[in-house]
């Protein structure tokens, strides 16, 4: 089966609010997109075409290669129409494989109930065609087919990706609240940071802002990061497509780099977390770690860079009263220690925001998991916004 010749449509999903940070990622690479949405973009390509995408997207967390579109408007004409694949050319009969779902359909109750209905198809077709049912789970590390039903609107997937690429790889010790490696890129991506002047990242937690940053400066695509993907366990995978593109990753890797990056954090423990990341992601030597107070945080003088907290959002409704001091602390830091830079505070808490004691120039919508935060961005002049009078 030519399945990694054939274009197809496919569907490239991201978080919510990171799509056009996702649709920049997407042209940077070459791509056209078809259509923009809010939750992804959608492409006419090559399940071969979808390797690089997977190695290169910081955005991303799926990308589907559409096998068929049809209706269903039950779960018996869901289960014949699947039932019609020819599962035998797509999945190894000896081998494991998962099915994940976007369900809504007014027929059924639950979408596990729509899941169960596609792997007996895929497995009464195998068996049918081989002889032996092969094995199916819950685990992405193999084999995974995607249904998205609406309505009576159906679409079956092969999810290239399988584990989701959200997560970059490097980040072993997760530390306390991490945030999401596709997200922090788009929050860095948001500031349209240079690459090249000072990024300070205090309460750095398990830094990784700190390290995407890095990361960003220097190329170091997540493909780097990850050797198994969906697309490596559908028949007619060439390993020579995957290893030619890591090559491309490798090269262009940007080594001799002058960068400016700072993590700090009161709690050694969290600063250590960072280094060990960072370690693993190959940029620790391009990061300044120190322990302390976010208001001694070392900030470059006299150049122009970018300061960005990610601090703790607390409860949204009922603002506690050592939360509020923070924010105000950090504030007062930006407005005194960061002048010429850009300053960013990320949060879900606008009551909290209120204490900063700057004014937002710009304000970001972002969602962290299901929580509706906000970038909020602050230029920090050095001295007067306005020009001085002309003296008589």
């Amino acid at each position: 089966m030519q399945v990694f010749h054939n274009k197809s449509k496919v569907i490239i999903t991201c978080n919510k609010r990171l799509s056009p940070y996702l649709q920049d990622e997407v042209t940077a690479l070459g791509y056209t997109i078809e259509r923009a949405f809010a939750t992804g973009v959608e492409l006419n390509i090559t399940l071969t075409e979808c390797i690089k995408l997977n190695l290169n997207l910081r955005c991303a967390s799926q990308i589907l290669y559409s096998i068929k579109s049809f209706k269903a408007i039950t779960p018996d004409d869901l289960y014949n129409e699947i039932s019609a694949i020819e599962w035998e050319e797509l999945i190894d009969f000896t081998g494991y494989f998962s099915v994940t779902s976007n369900v809504d359909n007014p027929n059924i109750t639950t979408p596990l109930f729509a899941n169960l209905k596609v792997k007996d198809a895929i497995v009464d077709r195998l068996k049918e065609k081989k002889g032996i049912r092969p094995n199916s789970g819950s685990d992405a590390n193999k084999t995974v087919v995607h249904l998205y039903w609406k309505d009576a609107e159906a679409d079956v997937f092969m999810d290239t990706s399988g584990e989701t690429l959200a997560k970059h790889g490097y980040r072993k010790i997760p530390g306390k609240a991490p945030m999401l490696e596709a997200l922090a890129s788009g929050v860095i991506y948001a500031t349209k940071w240079d690459k090249k002047s000072p990024f300070i990242n205090p309460m750095c937690g398990s830094g990784t802002l700190a390290i995407e940053a890095a990361l960003i400066a220097t190329n170091r695509a997540p493909g780097l990061y990850r050797m198994n993907y969906g697309f490596m366990h559908i028949i007619g995978y060439n390993e020579e497509e995957f290893f030619a593109e890591r090559r491309i990753l490798k090269d262009q890797v940007i080594k001799n780099i002058e960068l400016k990056i700072v993590a700090s954090d009161l709690s050694e423990d969290a600063v250590e977390v960072t280094r060990r990341n960072a370690k693993t992601a190959g940029v620790d030597t391009l990061i300044d770690f120190q322990v302390c107070d976010f208001e001694v945080t070392p900030v470059p003088e006299g150049e122009a860079g970018v300061v960005v907290f990610n601090p703790e959002y607390g409860e949204r409704l009922g603002v506690h009263s050592k939360l509020e001091l923070t924010y105000k602390r950090m504030g007062d830091f930006m407005k005194k220690d960061c002048k010429g830079y850009t300053g960013y505070i990320f949060t879900g808490n606008p009551d909290l925001a209120k204490k900063i004691g700057l004014k937002a120039s710009k304000k970001v919508e972002f969602y962290n998991g299901k929580l509706d935060c906000r970038l909020l961005e602050y230029e920090l002049y050095d001295g007067s916004r306005r020009l001085p009078q002309t003296e008589n």
